[in-house]
């Protein structure tokens, strides 16, 4: 069962300006099904078949000249020598939509697009569904949402989320990782993911987890950069305005897919959520993964931040716009009170601050308005 993108459209016109569609992305969220869909004209190859990605080495040039409606090339970067290929070709013949790649790791790939695709491609990230693609006229309960996540795979074949991305993150840790670093000790690295999903939401302390591991500093550093570029998670910056040194300074660690967090945390149905100490922190990474699909899916940049200074003041969420922000408050309580608009107002009230837009989002289903400030369901969120 196919189940319609939000990126279907903002694709389709790219497809008629540029002469590469570069599409980017966890593993398993819908990248080639979305291409095979909405470009069904072009032959699809895969370079994850060893027999393609051999003909794609040994003889570039007549591997992407088979069809003459273009391609589309799953995994590029299991191929990257072939950008080099593409780029002499869209520039003797610019054809616009002509390739449509797609690949699931940011290292070797955007290393290479910059070297060779340079204004010739346009850049998309797919994340796995999000919550308006995939319950469109349904209203599950907030357990059941945090508990599955979104991963197209566990709504298509109706898999059971444990299962499902139990092999996900097998996979991960075996190939990916292998492809992306020379980590030696895979034991010591899935520790390390499990580490980090108790640490969603939160300030990263880098000496913590290196602690907890086992593993310098640097070796933490370096396998978030790798947890990244595969989009396991994102690291938020922390808000400045005129670089205060008193603000807190540290970023923060959030996962894109609840689901995951919950698997990694050894929760295997939605009831032990209710209660559990870090139902908070899960839920502000529902929101945050939201957020990023709400901009991803409109081909833009998130540009997202939060403030925190030595005083304790707080706001989940900044969108940055360059002369302006707009603030998020995030509250897993399905009632609103007076107090949960505390960290939006100390902003709004600072001279140096221009502030556009105020919001909280709830746990509750309800959106409204209230003091000027949108107060939105975890269910509609959007910014």
């Amino acid at each position: 069962m196919y189940i319609q993108r939000d990126l279907e459209k903002p694709l389709l016109v790219l497809a008629k300006q540029y002469p590469v569609l570069t599409i980017t992305g966890p593993r398993q969220s819908g990248k080639t099904t979305l291409c095979r869909k909405i470009f069904k004209k072009k032959l699809y190859i895969s370079l994850e078949d060893p027999n393609n990605r051999d003909f794609a080495e040994k003889d570039p040039k007549t591997f992407l000249a088979q069809d003459k409606n273009g391609m589309i090339i799953d995994e590029i970067q299991r191929a990257p020598e072939l950008m080099s290929y593409i780029q002499t070709i869209v520039d003797n013949k610019p054809q616009k939509g002509y390739y449509i790649l797609t690949g699931s790791q940011q290292f070797e790939l955007m290393a290479k697009l910059t070297q060779s695709l340079a204004g010739r491609t346009a850049i998309i990230k797919l994340l796995p569904f999000s919550y308006s693609e995939i319950y469109k006229k349904k209203y599950p309960d907030l357990e059941d949402v945090l508990y599955k996540g979104f991963y197209p795979k566990i709504f298509s074949e109706r898999l059971d989320p444990t299962k499902e991305l139990s092999f996900y993150i097998n996979t991960y840790i075996e190939r990916d990782v292998r492809l992306l670093t020379n980590v030696k000790d895979l034991k010591t690295f899935e520790t390390f993911i499990k580490i980090c999903a108790g640490r969603t939401g939160q300030v990263l302390n880098y000496a913590n987890i290196s602690n907890e591991v086992g593993v310098d500093i640097k070796t933490v550093k370096k396998w978030l950069s790798i947890l990244e570029a595969s989009f396991i998670i994102r690291i938020i910056p922390p808000y400045y305005k005129n670089m205060n040194k008193r603000l807190v300074k540290s970023p923060k660690l959030y996962f894109i897919d609840t689901g995951l967090v919950c698997y990694l945390l050894g929760i295997k149905k939605p009831a032990q959520l209710t209660g559990h100490p870090l139902l908070g922190s899960i839920f502000e990474t529902y929101v945050y993964g939201e957020l990023f699909k709400n901009f991803y899916n409109k081909v833009e940049n998130d540009n997202l931040y939060f403030y925190r200074d030595h005083r304790g003041n707080e706001v989940d969420v900044i969108f940055d716009k360059a002369t302006s922000i707009e603030q998020l408050e995030i509250k897993l309580s399905k009632t609103v009170t007076s107090a949960m608009f505390n960290g939006l107002c100390f902003l709004k009230d600072k001279d140096n601050y221009t502030v556009d837009r105020s919001l909280l989002v709830y746990g509750g289903n309800r959106s409204f308005k209230r003091n000027d400030i949108d107060i939105i369901s975890w269910r509609n969120i959007s910014i």
